[in-house]
């Protein structure tokens, strides 16, 4: 199957028996929505991405959060480089999708709602990491899909766009991610530490 001119809509594409093709303006046209049925009026969600580039999203029904901070994912991905940084997180997150706040210097991990409270220990030892579980009674402010670097400093943006509805991080491979970058700050304190010991 391919585009339907005549009736203005597009098919997938067939490559043969049972294999379909979506188009990518597809995925994301389906993705928005997804994001966007999360808001009670999702039309005012699209209209706060049209005038502020960023729609405060409600977490916990179809999708929660881990916040890092950046100096901990910049620690694990070894370099401060945005683009290197974004690279790193597509391949340790399996394409899971993070938004960066650079105003406040932190990523957001888009994780199944669940994630606060069937990883609620984790997350209360990741609290001296300054990283945080966010869900129910927590928003988030998402940027529009193409946003994919920030058009000012402070511009949140999408470090790993979500490539289709509901592909979220996996919280395991999130814990490791963190477990690590927790590793490399300490390691990289100890010298310090010593430095300055009596």
């Amino acid at each position: 199957m391919t585009s339907d001119k005549s009736q203005g809509t597009r098919r997938p594409i067939d490559l043969g028996p049972g294999v379909l093709v979506h188009p990518t303006a597809d995925r994301q046209l389906a993705t928005e929505h997804w994001l966007l049925s999360t808001h009670p009026r999702p039309k005012q969600a699209r209209a706060e991405w049209a005038e502020h580039g960023v729609a405060l999203l409600p977490l916990g029904t179809l999708f929660s959060a881990v916040r890092i901070p950046g100096a901990l994912i910049q620690a694990v991905a070894a370099t401060t480089d945005a683009d290197e940084i974004d690279a790193f997180l597509q391949e340790a997150l399996a394409d899971g999708p993070i938004i960066c706040n650079p105003r406040h210097f932190r990523y957001y991990a888009l994780v199944p709602a669940s994630m606060p409270l069937t990883w609620r220990q984790a997350a209360d030892d990741w609290s001296v990491q300054d990283v945080d579980c966010l869900g129910r009674g927590c928003y988030l402010g998402v940027p529009p899909l193409n946003t994919t670097k920030a058009r000012r400093e402070a511009d949140a943006y999408w470090s790993v766009p979500m490539p289709s509805p509901a592909m979220l991080c996996w919280p395991l491979t999130v814990a490791r991610l963190i477990a690590a970058g927790a590793h490399q700050l300490t390691e990289a304190a100890e010298p310090e530490l010593r430095a300055i010991e009596p």
